[in-house]
């Protein structure tokens, strides 16, 4: 999934997640601030800081939507980054990057493929309610499948957080 900004200028001052490593710079699931940012002919100029490390650096990107692409804003990460380790960020943000046709579609398809073969096997009316049978529960199962573990890894995230709060998250 893709944050859009309307203007580089709105990053500035900012935290964002990565989402994309660059090499010898900053890991995927780092959270980075904004120091300032250019717009040149062929793009822009971002300068960030590294809050793990402090260190500052300046990446040229194409346009605002590369920029986009590479980290997006995230509060709930920012606001409690300390508490999450580099697996459950990078976890989180794999499975908020998932969307419907990149996760359910594939697995949709199998489930027809199978449907198909099986209705072919089983000839007649019998092997075409099979098929149909199949196919929607291939879909019911892909998009439960979808919606709880996108539920469930940022239930687990408020659970680790909200542990001193006195509210359990259910």
């Amino acid at each position: 999934m893709t944050y859009m900004l309307n203007s580089i200028d709105e990053a500035v001052d900012r935290k964002f997640l990565v989402t994309k490593s660059l090499s010898n710079q900053v890991k995927a699931g780092t959270l980075v601030h904004i120091m300032g940012t250019k717009e040149i002919d062929d793009g822009v100029v971002v300068d960030y800081r590294v809050t793990d490390t402090g260190q500052d650096f300046s990446i040229r990107f194409a346009g605002v939507k590369e920029f986009c692409q590479w980290a997006r804003p995230d509060t709930f990460i920012a606001r409690y980054y300390e508490s999450f380790s580099q697996k459950e960020i990078l976890h989180y943000i794999k499975v908020n990057n998932r969307s419907f046709a990149n996760f359910c579609l594939p697995i949709i398809l199998g489930v027809v493929v199978v449907a198909i073969i099986l209705a072919l096997i089983i000839k007649g009316t019998v092997g075409v309610i099979v098929a149909v049978v199949l196919s929607i529960a291939g879909v019911a199962a892909s998009m439960f499948l979808y919606n709880s573990q996108k539920k469930n890894v940022k239930l687990k995230l408020y659970q680790k957080v909200s542990t001193n709060w006195g509210i359990a998250f259910k």
